[in-house]
């Protein structure tokens, strides 16, 4: 998985903030959960839906402009059929997408926000949970929102600690909470596309062999964006190694160590970084029509 082994995954301040969600549902009207429009699957905590209990909830896909436009749309009807979500693609870093988000806030909780009208409570704000896995842009989406920079955002998995409450214009509330990740990945996928995104510490990491994964993976699905980006024939990279092709996308570059040997460690952590930051293509990890395979 390029995962070190023997990992203690659920810390004891993740078993905290498990416990404090499941405490501050009570103080909010609605949910909102952020995830990666790359790994939608993936970076979705499977605690979730039990934590949420059957409350009003809107699912937003971030990064969706680093991720395939057409896997998005497809993941947006996902959620709406399989759980009667709304599902709206967002980039928090830019704001695209976000214009439609209180629309859709208020179009989610018009029946309650009626029963409020009913009871003489005008101007009452909508209070909203923001919940996402750590790295997932849950800070960059209040900051745009709230229009300051009061939730600290940093691209570093779990930078952003304790509960804190953001004033949305005159409409709504929001109650941040930290990254949480789960007990043990059970799935070896779950593990390795959050490995990818960064969504888990590189210093934990076998980065050599999660960079060998992820090029076979980008091979078999986005083989074009891998040629145009490293300049490399479509024919060569089906049928070499995937040694061979990092050999070959490292000369290409020119990462050539003492003997002329190519320096595998930095082609490896040149492979995620590009990723990461969408300069390989508009690419998404998870598909809908593999959902039963998942």
């Amino acid at each position: 998985m390029g995962i070190k082994q023997n990992i203690q995954w659920f810390p004891g301040h993740m078993a905290k903030t498990r416990r404090k969600l499941k405490e501050d549902i009570k103080l909010v009207d609605m949910v909102v959960e952020i995830l990666d429009a790359r790994i939608p699957i993936s970076s979705r905590n499977p605690e979730i839906m039990s934590i949420i209990n059957n409350k009003p909830h809107i699912i937003l896909l971030n990064k969706s402009d680093m991720a395939d436009k057409n896997e998005t749309l497809k993941w947006i009807n996902y959620y709406k059929e399989k759980y009667g979500v709304n599902c709206i693609a967002v980039d928090c870093q830019s704001g695209k997408g976000l214009s439609e988000f209180l629309k859709c806030s208020e179009n989610t909780l018009k029946e309650k926000m009626e029963v409020w009208k009913s009871k003489g409570m005008i101007g009452r704000k909508i209070r909203a949970m923001i919940v996402g896995v750590p790295n997932v842009g849950k800070s960059s989406f209040i900051n745009r929102m709230s229009k300051n920079s009061k939730a600290k955002a940093e691209d570093r998995p779990g930078v952003t600690r304790g509960n804190q409450w953001f004033t949305v214009g005159n409409k709504m509330e929001m109650l941040d909470t930290p990254g949480i990740l789960w007990p043990k990945f059970d799935d070896e996928i779950v593990g390795r596309n959050l490995a990818f995104t960064g969504a888990i510490k590189d210093d934990i990491l076998d980065v050599e062999d999660l960079a060998f994964k992820l090029i076979d993976l980008l091979r078999d699905r986005y083989i074009t964006s891998i040629a145009q980006r490293y300049k490399l024939n479509e024919s060569e990279i089906k049928e070499c190694e995937t040694l061979d092709l990092m050999n070959m996308i490292g000369k290409k570059r020119g990462m050539i160590i003492s003997g002329g040997e190519v320096d595998i460690q930095r082609v490896s952590n040149m492979i995620l970084d590009e990723f990461r930051a969408a300069k390989i293509g508009k690419i998404t990890l998870e598909r809908v029509d593999e959902i039963e395979k998942h």
